[in-house]
């Protein structure tokens, strides 16, 4: 169910001596049609005006300036369901290494490569117990660490089994996981004898840290999950489950009832439109329209990046708002709240719109249409906290055509990009 609005801080007095640190985005497009210049600074939104309104305001001087003709600029996009510890394993030709070496490096490289998608922000799951330990938590925490200021990652800790004797090691080290750094507990409900036990103790956790919750579970069965909402009900931070895809395989009248179910206790629903991971069997992606229309908050994220579950994932969040819009039916304009302002919603971060006093968290996109973008998403520009943290330009050349000469059709070549 939504929740209320934030209001945006005040902003920023236009008046003032000059801000070396601040960034004029100039000749930005905005989904309204309007194009804009945009002023940043101390990490928020300053200034929005009138294209050249801002860059010949003599009161406030910036720092550097970006020229985004040709660019339509968004809210960033942020990353709700990565794995750190497992991503771009695929190629290593063998089980996958847990050396805190090998997981820091990977988390990191997967972290970086999502920025240039565009997602300033993750959240990534991560193993505790069996072989792993504690390592691979620490090693993702590590690599949180190293980027600071570029991206912001958080954790989730997923221990196996949690119920019986076997799940007393793992009950003990879920509660080390969070005194570490991870900030979400979670984990995979189908793979304990008990699942609603596993449930329970999870919540038992998340009520006693005051953390958020995240699962992973198929839901192929409708009575646990008409358990789990139940027991989830009114629990703060939130609930957040996922990829629930065998969701969309249930009989319709059956389907709906679960999704008033979730939508009443107020839990949010994470599918992966790109594929699965390793926490669940690969069976589609849960029906969004249908959980939409009851009232669940759904946000997408990208599940498996280049390891044994999906060895060509891409990690891409306008891929995963580009397939909810073209195979599942949603409006463009839905399609990328999943991957931004409800992703964000997921990962409790402040609401953000390219208006005066929201955060700086902002994705530049070549194309003038919130749709073309979805479908041609090749040049970004990405910003994060108030500076500009990753580029990518895209060129396409085609060799000389009459055709193209005779039509007027527009070519990009290696001097029109900046």
């Amino acid at each position: 169910m939504p929740d209320s609005q934030p209001q945006p801080p005040p902003s920023s007095s236009s008046s003032g001596p000059a801000d070396p640190t601040s960034i004029l985005l100039c000749g930005a497009r905005l989904t309204d049609g309007r194009t804009v210049d945009v002023r940043l600074g101390g990490g928020r939104i300053e200034a929005v005006g009138t294209a050249g309104s801002l860059a010949a305001d003599g009161t406030r001087a910036c720092g550097a300036r970006v020229d985004l003709s040709g660019y339509l600029l968004l809210p960033a996009p942020v990353e709700p369901h990565a794995h750190g510890d497992t991503a771009l394993s695929a190629d290593e030709g063998g089980p996958v290494s847990y050396d805190p070496q090998d997981v820091q490096r990977r988390a990191t490289e997967a972290a970086l490569l999502q920025l240039g998608h565009g997602a300033t922000a993750l959240r990534a799951h991560v193993r505790v117990g069996d072989v792993q330990g504690l390592g691979a938590l620490a090693a993702v925490l590590q690599a949180r660490r190293s980027l600071r200021g570029l991206t912001e990652l958080t954790a989730v800790a997923m221990p196996r089994v949690l119920t019986g004797v076997a799940g007393a090691e793992g009950l003990a080290m879920l509660r080390d996981a969070v005194k570490m750094g991870a900030s979400v507990v979670g984990g995979c409900p189908d793979l304990d004898p008990d699942p609603t036990g596993y449930v329970q103790a999870v919540l038992d956790v998340a009520s006693e840290q005051g953390c958020p919750v995240d699962l992973h579970t198929d839901g192929t069965d409708p009575a646990r999950l008409a358990r789990l909402a139940a027991m989830a009900g009114g629990l703060r931070p939130g609930v957040t489950l996922g990829p629930c895809g065998f969701l969309g395989r249930l009989p319709s009248e059956i389907a709906s009832r679960t999704a008033d179910q979730l939508a009443a206790a107020g839990v949010t629903v994470v599918c992966l439109p790109q594929g699965g991971c390793g926490g669940v069997e690969r069976r589609g992606t849960a029906p969004v329209r249908l959980l939409r229309a009851a009232g669940v908050r759904v946000a997408a994220g990208s599940g498996a990046l280049r390891d044994v579950s999906n060895p060509v994932g891409r990690g891409d969040p306008l891929e995963a708002a580009y397939l909810l819009a073209s195979r599942y039916g949603l409006r463009p304009e839905d399609a990328y709240d999943a991957v931004s302002t409800s992703a964000r919603t997921v990962l409790g971060l402040p609401e953000v719109r390219v208006e005066a006093g929201f955060p700086a968290e902002l994705l530049a996109v070549r194309g003038d249409r919130l749709a073309g973008a979805l479908s041609l998403a090749y040049s970004r520009i990405v910003v994060h906290r108030g500076r500009v943290v990753a580029r990518t330009s895209a060129v396409r050349e085609f060799c000389d055509s009459a055709a193209a000469v005779e039509l007027g059709l527009p070519r990009q070549g290696r001097g029109e990009l900046s």
